[in-house]
């Protein structure tokens, strides 16, 4: 028996992270934890404000993350989180060095789309540029899949799971 990923569904703001995440966990069985829960006021003020974080602003958030995927080793979960950069992504790993990341990636004309629908987040579209700027996509040596994100939630979250499958050559 297989032990579960701690998965960390990663990408710009409006892939679905948020969407995809508890519907992944779901199907996996395992608990889902939502990323933006872990960024201190600080970060959410200065994001609802439209200035970008700097990387000093995201070292405890992803370090908090790090521990809850750290705390998860062994029996499996999901956690969102944009894990732009690579170094980000070696953070987490540095706190728990299991981690796979499932990336959700997409036009940027449909995730601005998507963006502009949502309520309630405190993400502008206007920060789109700036994420995509920092983007550094998964290179071979990360544990990781990248998905698309054209579709229902369903059908990405069926792709996510079949790619997470993939990655361990094994069946669901």
């Amino acid at each position: 028996m297989r032990t579960p990923h701690v998965v960390v569904v990663m990408g710009v703001a409006g892939t679905g992270k948020t969407t995809i995440g508890p519907l992944l966990a779901a199907r996996l069985g395992v608990p889902y934890a939502e990323g933006d829960d872990f960024h201190p006021q600080a970060n959410i003020d200065k994001m609802s404000a439209g200035v970008p974080l700097e990387d000093a602003d995201r070292w405890p958030w992803l370090d908090a993350i790090g521990t809850w995927a750290h705390g998860r080793a062994g029996l499996g979960g999901v956690v969102s989180c944009s894990a732009l950069k690579r170094s980000y992504r070696d953070r987490l790993r540095a706190e728990a060095p299991g981690v796979v990341f499932l990336h959700l990636a997409g036009d940027r004309a449909l995730i601005e789309d998507r963006m502009s629908h949502r309520r309630g987040h405190f993400m502008p579209t206007a920060l789109l540029d700036s994420q995509f700027a920092t983007l550094q996509p998964l290179q071979p040596d990360e544990a990781g899949v990248v998905v698309d994100v054209t579709g229902s939630p369903e059908e990405i979250t069926d792709r996510a799971a079949d790619a997470l499958d993939a990655l361990d050559g094994t069946s669901r």
